[in-house]
Order: C-alpha cells, then sequence, then structure tokens
C-alpha cells in the first residue's frame, strides 16, 4: 500500500513533496520540517516510478545524508537504495575515481588527511628555505589555499587580507602552494578541496563526461543550500542543466558561514539563474513555542535582501523570553547558574539546556561559575576556553614569572620558539639548575646562549617582557604582562601558526582583562588549576553524550541544533552583534543578525538574553555596555524584562 502523502504532511511540505517537474526553491524556516520534506519528496519519486540511480541528493555531512537515506527506506524499503546520496566531496571521489585519469590521476588516486597535507606542506616550505619565525605555519598555509580553492581568489589577494602582524612575501606562498601542487600530483593524490576543484575542472574539460551524469540523473536535490560555496554552486548547476529538475533547499536566514566560504548570493540569485523556478516556503513551526517566534520574526525583520518569512507557532502559548539586565560578567554567571538551577528544579534533563555565546571569551566567567557549583557541562563548540593551545602558551608565561620551578611552563613558554622542541627544552632546564628567575639576567643569557639563531630574535622579545625585579604579585601587573607579551611576540606567532588567528588574539586581550578581576596572579593560577582538576574528576564530563552535562556552545556551532530552554550571554553591542564582524566583514551586520536569529530559534520553550551593563576593558577600565541592538529594536510586549537580583 502506497505512502499517503497528504495525511503526512502538512500543506506547505506537499506542494513541495509533489510538485511537478522543474527547478525548484525551498526556503524552510527554522523548525519546519525540512528533512522530512526532502526524505518525503525522495520516496515520492520512487514511488512515481523514478529509478533511484536516476536521483542526486546532496548533504552537508554524511550524517544527514544516512539519516535521509535510512528515513526513505523506511518509507517505500529497498528500492532507495540506487540513490546517490551524500556529500559534495562523496559525490566528487566517485566521479573522480572513474574518469579522474583523464585529469592525470590513477583511479586508486590517494585522499590526503590532515596530518598528510601538513606533512606534505612542511617538506615544501622546507626546500623552498622559507622556514622561520615570519612565515606562517602549515595549517595557516593549509587555511589559505583551501579559501583560495573555495572562493576562486588569487592567494595573493587573500594573503592581504589575511596578515596584519606579519610581513609576507605573497609570491612566497605563491611558491609554496605551487610545490605543494606538484607534490601531490606526483604522488597521485587529492585533498578535499581538490576533489571538488578537480570534479568541476573534469566537467568543463571534459563535456562529454558531464553529459554522461547529466543524463543519468534525472531530478538533484541540494540540502542547506545556503551553505554552499562558489565551487560547489557551480557543480550542481552544471550537473542539473539538462534536465533542470533542481531542488534546492535552504534558508536565507541562516546563512552564517561567510567566513569559511558559504556564499550568500548563491541562495539569493536562484531564481536569476533560473528564471523558471517556482519558490515553496516552509513557516510552520513545529519546535519553539509562540513568543519565542514573536522575537525571532521581530529580529529577522530588519535585515534588507532576504525572502522574508514568518514563522507561524504550532504549539500552544507559554512564556516570553527574558531580557536579563545585569552588572557585569560576574553577575551575568551568578544569574546564569540561577537559571541553570531553577531548570533543573522543574524537570529539564540537562542536555535539554543550553548557553549560546557568539565568541568563546564570552564563556569565561560562566566556565567558572559552573565549576564552582559542581554544575556538569561540556562544550559543543570545542575545547574549554582555559584549556586552548594559545591560553595556556599565554598562561606559560604566567606561570613561570610566578613560579620559577614550574619546569613544564618553561617548557611550554620556549617551545613557541622556532626550532625550539621538547629535547631541547629538557637539557637548557638542565643548564638552569631546574630553576628559571626571570629577573636573572646570567640565567636569560644560559637561555639564549642553547638557541639556534632562528630563535634568538624571539627570545628577544619574549625577555623584554621579563621584570627587572620580581616584586608584588598584582592582578594588574599580570594583565599588563600579557598585554606586552602579545604586543611584542605573540601575536606574530599567532598569526603565523592560527588558521583563526584574529579570534584568538581577541582571546587573549580578553584574558588580560579578565586576569584583573583577581586580587593576584597566583589568584587566578589557583582558579584555572582548580577548575581544570574539576572538570577532569566525573567521568560523565569526559563523556560528550551524556545527558548529566549542561551544553555550552558558540551560536555558529548550534545550527542545527535544539534545546528546551536556551540562555544567550553578553547580548550588547559590540559583543552580539560583534563589532569585529560589522566593521571588518561587508555584509557583516546582515550576517550577525541571522546569527542572532539562529540563537533564539534554538529554544523550544524557554529562552534568556543575558545584558551586562558593564565590562572591564584591556587598560582596567570599564566600560559601559548598551543592549543590543537586536534587543533595543524589540518591541517591549514582546519580552519580560527581568533585573538582577530577580530569577
Amino acid at each position: 500500500m502506497g505512502i499517503d502523502f497528504e495525511k503526512a504532511l502538512n500543506e506547505e511540505q506537499y506542494g513541495v513533496v509533489t510538485a511537478e517537474d522543474g527547478p525548484m526553491l525551498v526556503l524552510a524556516a527554522a523548525g519546519t520540517g525540512k528533512t522530512r520534506t526532502l526524505v518525503y519528496r525522495v520516496a515520492y519519486l520512487v514511488e512515481h516510478g523514478i529509478a533511484a540511480d536516476r536521483i542526486l541528493l546532496l548533504t552537508f555531512t554524511n550524517k544527514a545524508a544516512r539519516e535521509m537515506l535510512d528515513r526513505s527506506t523506511s518509507l517505500v524499503g529497498l528500492g532507495i537504495s540506487g540513490v546517490w546520496g551524500g556529500t559534495f566531496h562523496h559525490m566528487a571521489n566517485r566521479m573522480l575515481r572513474r574518469y579522474g585519469s583523464l585529469l592525470g590521476y590513477p583511479a586508486d588516486y590517494t585522499i590526503l588527511d590532515r596530518d598528510d597535507s601538513r606533512t606534505l606542506v612542511s617538506e615544501c616550505v622546507k626546500r623552498l628555505g622559507f622556514q622561520g619565525k615570519e612565515f606562517p605555519k602549515r595549517d595557516v598555509l593549509l587555511q589559505i589555499f583551501g579559501s583560495a580553492a573555495n572562493t576562486e581568489q588569487p592567494i595573493e589577494d587573500i594573503v592581504d587580507e589575511r596578515f596584519h602582524e606579519l610581513e609576507v612575501d605573497a609570491a612566497d606562498i605563491v611558491s609554496v602552494h605551487r610545490a605543494f601542487v606538484e607534490r601531490k600530483k606526483g604522488l597521485g593524490a587529492m585533498d578535499f578541496d581538490d576533489m571538488l576543484t578537480k570534479c568541476l575542472q573534469l566537467f568543463r574539460e571534459h563535456p562529454d563526461v558531464l553529459e554522461r551524469y547529466q543524463q543519468q540523473f534525472i531530478y538533484v536535490l541540494v540540502d542547506e543550500y545556503q551553505d554552499t560555496n562558489t565551487i560547489q554552486a557551480q557543480l550542481v548547476d552544471s550537473i542539473a542543466e539538462r534536465h533542470r529538475n533542481l531542488m534546492v533547499v535552504g534558508d536565507d536566514f541562516q546563512s552564517i558561514y561567510s567566513w569559511r566560504g558559504a556564499d550568500f548570493r548563491n541562495i539569493l540569485s536562484f531564481s536569476d539563474r533560473y528564471a523558471d523556478a517556482r519558490e515553496f516556503r516552509l513557516e510552520t513551526n513545529y519546535r519553539s513555542v509562540p513568543e519565542i517566534l514573536d522575537v525571532a520574526n521581530a529580529c529577522i525583520a530588519g535585515n534588507p535582501e532576504q525572502f522574508q518569512k514568518v514563522l507561524r507557532p504550532t504549539r500552544e502559548s507559554y512564556k516570553k523570553p527574558r531580557v536579563a539586565t545585569l552588572r557585569d560578567g560576574d553577575d551575568q554567571a551568578r544569574y546564569v547558574v540561577g537559571q541553570i538551577s531553577k531548570f533543573l528544579g522543574e524537570g529539564y534533563r540537562a542536555s535539554e539546556i543550553a548557553v549560546l555565546y557568539r565568541a568563546h571569551f564570552h564563556a569565561m566567567e560562566v566556565q567558572l561559575a559552573l565549576a564552582r557549583a559542581n554544575i556538569p557541562y561540556i562544550i559543543t563548540s570545542g575545547v574549554r576556553f582555559f584549556e586552548q593551545a594559545h591560553i595556556k602558551d599565554v598562561c606559560s608565561l604566567l606561570r613561570i614569572l610566578e613560579n620559577p620551578s614550574d619546569e613544564l611552563a618553561f617548557s611550554r613558554l620556549i617551545q613557541l620558539l622556532g626550532g625550539v622542541g621538547p629535547m631541547t627544552a629538557i637539557k637548557m632546564w638542565k643548564k638552569l639548575g631546574g630553576n628559571f628567575d626571570v629577573s636573572s639576567k646570567p640565567q636569560q643569557d644560559i637561555v639564549e646562549q642553547s638557541l639556534k639563531s632562528r630563535a634568538k630574535e624571539g627570545w628577544k622579545e619574549i625577555r623584554s617582557v621579563f621584570p627587572v625585579s620580581k616584586e608584588g604579585d598584582t592582578a594588574e601587573e599580570g594583565g599588563r604582562e600579557i598585554e606586552a607579551f602579545l604586543e611584542c611576540f605573540y601575536a606574530q606567532y599567532a598569526e603565523a601558526t592560527f588558521e583563526n588567528a584574529d579570534r584568538r588574539i581577541d582571546d587573549v586581550h580578553e584574558l588580560a582583562a579578565f586576569i584583573r578581576k583577581f586580587d593576584s596572579v597566583e589568584d587566578f593560577l589557583s582558579e584555572v588549576a582548580l577548575l581544570t582538576n574539576m572538570d577532569a574528576e566525573p567521568d560523565r564530563i569526559k563523556n560528550g553524550n551524556s545527558d548529566d552535562c549542561i551544553r555550552l556552545s558558540t551560536v555558529h556551532q548550534a545550527k542545527g541544533l535544539e534545546w528546551a530552554a536556551v540562555v544567550v550571554l553578553w547580548v550588547t553591542d559590540g559583543m552580539f552583534p560583534s563589532s569585529r564582524a560589522i566593521n571588518e566583514s561587508e555584509g557583516g551586520e546582515s550576517e550577525e543578525r541571522r546569527l542572532f536569529y539562529v540563537a533564539v530559534t534554538r529554544a523550544k520553550d524557554e529562552l534568556c538574553l543575558c545584558v551586562p551593563e558593564m565590562r572591564r576593558m584591556r587598560d582596567g577600565g570599564i566600560y559601559y555596555c548598551e543592549p543590543s541592538r537586536y534587543v533595543e529594536e524589540l518591541d517591549p510586549g514582546l519580552i519580560r524584562d527581568v533585573r538582577p537580583g530577580y530569577f
């Protein structure tokens, strides 16, 4: 017996699933059953006689593809098994395995993983003689190469945009890229970026191959179309050109990944490229209560250049979102702990509660407060703030300033210098007699004499931060030492070492301001050590799948997820929206508003927006914050205004 599509779907979804042939733009707003619609569209096509291998379903993760194909199989059985379903890279790999020889690659070409690519880039840099303090490390080079491939920008342009602290000759980086490309070709290997660019090259240079796939795929379906980059959009357009049965599904309101190459214009210009495209909108929301949707609709309406949509609720009325006006970051942290305790007391599981933020450093105080309150949490968005490499690097300076016998801190600090490895650090520590007094010029000289020439310049910069004498241990001095370290050495090191150097430098600035809250550097270091130890104790925290942990996440990493209760931190102008994103990125203000919309629409039942009134600056002064424009623009009737001391 066939599927009763009309019964299984709402009116909007049914219109998409049963649509006639031709190009289709499906604008699926948050929580409106996008995946369900795609699954039923595939099932509908198969049920109506389309051979499964004539359908191409493109997604951004293998997990999403498996979920869609599994759900389609449960609807129509194993007849679905022939569907070409997977990521863009999966599709490109299948095609290149068959026809890559036309581009000079063997059928069994090697796909390089990240470590393989790092090794090859390092070889190229070494062979060309570009090693040195100022030259970008391999991860940074790979990020530049990947950005150039995915945006079709010249490497020179990306280098000019990327580096502020380093004096880098773009021609040298182009030379490394050329050597890297030749090395990969000689090994019969491709990296992930190559798979997409080579597939597009295959189509352009061998139209007979393209025609073969154009004939095979009668229907092409693309998920999360707003996240496609230039290469991916061209691949899709090429394959769908013959039959023109292209269905792209996405939400321009949730286009938040321009920093990694996603091109917002792909979805906005779809109807320009396909003049006969029919437009469908999924606006019936099954996730959030009406009051949360009212806030989401109001905040996103302020954006220009978008397909206007209005989320319509299916759930019953509940509570208005709270806007909590708080004194500062510490008051915010206490408030968040109180809210979490309240949610837990009302019966929510810990895994149903999330704390979201625009940038990692926004959660410093909250992480400390949760640890003190013995509330387990996990970081969905990656490593905990104080366990990140750049934070540990900077703290190693403070640790050796505080404790001359801290060998681990000395070792980490000295290994920031080029050409210094663990064995060199051990030998140096022995020469120092197991103690390094930062104010001792003879000991500083011992270190310098043990270094190779390429590392000596960096050491001179670091030692300029050391105090002449070890007097006092004020947190104010600690903040100044971090800022001096950043200015004379670490900012350049970060740009040469990390792909996201700007964010990490911001983190260090914020760390310097954060330290000034403590009575002494010793108190700060003790607090961080206790935090790390408390976090490590419970086994449940080590298990990222635990239901006993609160989720902490950047908004970027939270996209696609949902929680019953959501708290958003630092909803103040300059923090959320980010002043850096607005000032340094074309279209940055619009994307920041979309990011806020994503944060709001993660919440199902409870939403709390935290608005601290002040924050400590890197120079030790106080900055009085203005509420985020996204909050200021809201009709007061949409929210509950909460003041300090009220939970």
